[in-house]
């Protein structure tokens, strides 16, 4: 046995924030040359554009008469390739002919915007994923007013709908509402390279609203602190058909405001025991919250509907298939009978900031692609059934 001492290797306390400040701005620089390599001129993503075989889809309608409505006129004819043999859709031509095909679906007079918040407490669960596909889904079926606020100081989804959090200014977010110099979240809507896609944007200066909030309620007697978003998004609930709000994977402020405000709930929940295990903290912090809000201010929160989404699952894991018999059996009925499969086609999307909808047509045609496509397909065909049905009852209370 070699009883020979070895040498101490010391590491000292070496690394300040001056090396941070380094780390931090060779990450920006590299960050910004992915963009440039990624995405198109001025950092902008540019919408798809769409086939016949993706429109007559959306329409659900057969090619060939689709191909008879374009000689009628009426919707856009779109344009054709340089060799003549192929026609194309832009979004917010396609949006137009979905709207044409869909009229029973559309947001009846006398409803307001549905409010759908994407949550849970636990990160990598692609809840940023799901926001952007669910908006971007609905749009091409002819729901051609979207609005995402972004609540999230990493601003993820603000980055995946082409606002880079670093060029977000503060009159962009939801900060300025919470701080209460505006009461309505009019002023920080910005369009996206999405065709009735709008963003509410976020950066990190978004989580001062942790500080905000707390201090107006320990100034203000009278204010509500869970109920500032909610208020703010009252001007624009008319204006818009779905308003989608991402969350950070906590629960923060924002978050309550963001469940506080919403009609329904989307949780991705991936089949893995820990993430299984973090939905059901997600449950019991926010009754925390909830239950002394009814008791000691009548705040009784009622939802249309909550649905769990899975996601990332991956059939080759040996827990998975346990893990959903799990979910199914603490959810019950909530649990959307879709799965949203892990693919090297979400990977891609994702590291081209984009998603299945922002697939080139190069990939457009494989198996993986068409696999995790028709699982989002689904989940927003479900979602959107939840939709028309709140707006059946918000039309008929109008009334």
């Amino acid at each position: 046995m070699n009883t020979k001492s070895k040498s101490t290797s010391y590491l000292a306390p070496s690394i300040g924030l001056n090396e941070i400040t380094e780390i931090e701005a060779r990450l920006s620089a590299v960050l910004d040359r992915v963009r440039d390599a990624m995405l198109a001129p001025e950092a902008m993503k540019v919408a798809p554009l769409l086939n016949i075989s993706q429109l007559s889809q959306l329409c659900g309608e057969e090619k060939s008469k689709i191909h008879y409505r374009i000689k009628k006129g009426d919707l856009p004819a779109g344009t054709l390739s340089e060799t003549k043999s192929k026609r194309f859709w832009t979004v917010d031509e396609a949006q137009q002919w979905a709207a044409a095909y869909r009229s029973e679906k559309m947001r009846l007079k006398g409803a307001p915007a549905v409010t759908i918040a994407i949550a849970n407490f636990k990160g990598g669960v692609a809840k940023t994923t799901t926001a952007a596909t669910l908006a971007q889904g609905l749009s091409l079926r002819g729901h051609a007013r979207i609005l995402c606020v972004d609540t999230d100081p990493q601003g993820s989804l603000s980055e995946l709908l082409s606002k880079p959090p670093q060029t977000v200014k503060i009159e962009e977010t939801i900060l300025p509402l919470y701080q209460g110099t505006e009461s309505s979240l009019e002023y920080a809507v910005r369009p996206t390279y999405w065709p009735g896609i709008d963003i509410v944007a976020a950066s990190p200066i978004v989580f001062d609203a942790e500080f905000a909030l707390p201090v107006r309620q320990m100034n203000e007697s009278s204010f509500q602190f869970w109920n500032v978003l909610d208020q703010g998004l009252d001007t624009l609930r008319d204006k818009y058909d779905v308003i989608i709000i991402d969350t950070p994977p906590s629960l923060s402020y924002s978050t309550i405001n963001s469940l506080m405000a919403s009609d329904g709930l989307v949780i991705p929940v991936p089949p893995n025991a820990l993430d299984f295990a973090s939905s059901s903290q997600f449950w019991r912090l926010f009754l925390d919250f909830a239950e002394p809000m009814k008791v000691n201010h009548g705040v009784d929160k009622h939802f249309n509907f909550i649905n769990v989404l899975m996601t990332k699952v991956d059939n080759q894991e040996a827990m998975s298939g346990e893990v959903r018999r799990w979910i199914m059996s603490a959810y019950g009925d909530s649990v959307l009978p879709i799965e949203i499969p892990k693919t090297t086609i979400a990977s891609t999307a994702s590291s081209e900031f984009g998603t299945a909808y922002d697939i080139v047509d190069s990939m457009s045609g494989s198996k993986t692609w068409k696999r995790a496509h028709d699982a989002y397909e689904r989940m927003i065909d479900l979602i959107e059934d939840q939709i028309v049905g709140i707006w059946a009852y918000y039309a008929k209370e109008a009334k």
